[in-house]
């Protein structure tokens, strides 16, 4: 493959799951919106931290000579051909393992079919701007190898994946997270924008235990309303409203059903 411009990270892709995807029109009936989209799930999700513990990489500075042995010493360690290589600028280029782990779906424009494994490396055709969506989810656990620069930001990472498949949701809605395997413990950090990670895949070495690079939903505890469309917010008071209801009609029927139990224990005991 040809040296990637440093703009426009270059992408080789391979799927590792045969899950089928589910399409729904943005347009579709309200309950089967439900089936994409609640209040618990798009709204704010609490991380679960009995298996996701933030922890700090080291990631020291490489001189040219060291960054030279590091990919020495990572491209003796594989059993591929996905090698690194060192460019005459001090660059270097090589192979990341992005994993996707999505569990809302992705909107693509409705007029366009969501694009396969051959369509999403040609990257997206030309087309006008677009108004109706449709919404599908990606398959679970899908594997995508990424032929990236050394100074390709995490950033940049989403926005180029999210091209190819034609997805048009906010960028801001993902994050890319790493991942690592210690002393039976698994540990999830969210990369910052600029974060470099191939970078981090050389000082981590080729071990998938010790680095791995996951693509989640930009879960944090605060809500980022404005990365949200209109019909979405819309949805979202929707939800909301109806969760609210439900609510108050499974209280209402707990008490309910209490103050019967008690009244049937009052009929029951003797007087005196």
């Amino acid at each position: 493959m040809g040296e990637a411009d440093a703009g426009t990270p270059s992408f080789e892709m391979t799927w590792s799951s045969t899950a089928s995807s589910g399409y729904c029109s943005q347009e579709d009936s309200d309950s089967e919106l439900e089936q994409y989209f609640t209040a618990r799930t798009s709204l704010a999700r609490r991380p679960r931290r009995d298996q996701d513990e933030p922890v700090e990489w080291e990631t020291p500075d490489l001189s040219q000579a060291e960054t030279e042995q590091k990919i020495k010493e990572y491209n003796s360690q594989i059993n591929s051909n996905l090698f690194m290589s060192l460019n005459k600028d001090g660059s270097y280029t090589g192979f990341i393992k992005v994993q996707l782990k999505l569990v809302r779906p992705v909107s693509v424009p409705s007029s366009k079919k969501p694009p396969s494994l051959q369509a999403a490396q040609r990257g997206p055709g030309r087309g006008t701007a677009v108004r109706r969506r449709t919404s599908f989810y990606l398959p679970k656990d899908a594997v995508k190898h990424l032929h990236v620069l050394s100074r390709t930001r995490a950033r940049e990472v989403i926005e180029a994946l999210l091209r190819k498949f034609l997805v048009v949701d906010d960028p801001r809605k993902f994050a890319l997270f790493e991942r690592a395997e210690r002393h039976g413990q698994v540990y999830l950090r969210k990369l910052s924008d600029d974060e470099q990670p191939l970078r981090l895949r050389l000082l981590a070495g080729p071990s998938e235990k010790a680095l791995s690079f996951v693509l989640k939903e930009n879960d944090s505890g605060e809500v980022n309303w404005d990365a949200f469309s209109m019909p979405e917010l819309h949805n979202f008071l929707r939800i909301l409203q109806r969760e609210e209801e439900e609510h108050l009609r499974q209280i209402l029927q707990k008490y309910s059903y209490c103050r019967q139990k008690i009244q049937e224990a009052l009929h029951a005991c003797p007087l005196g």
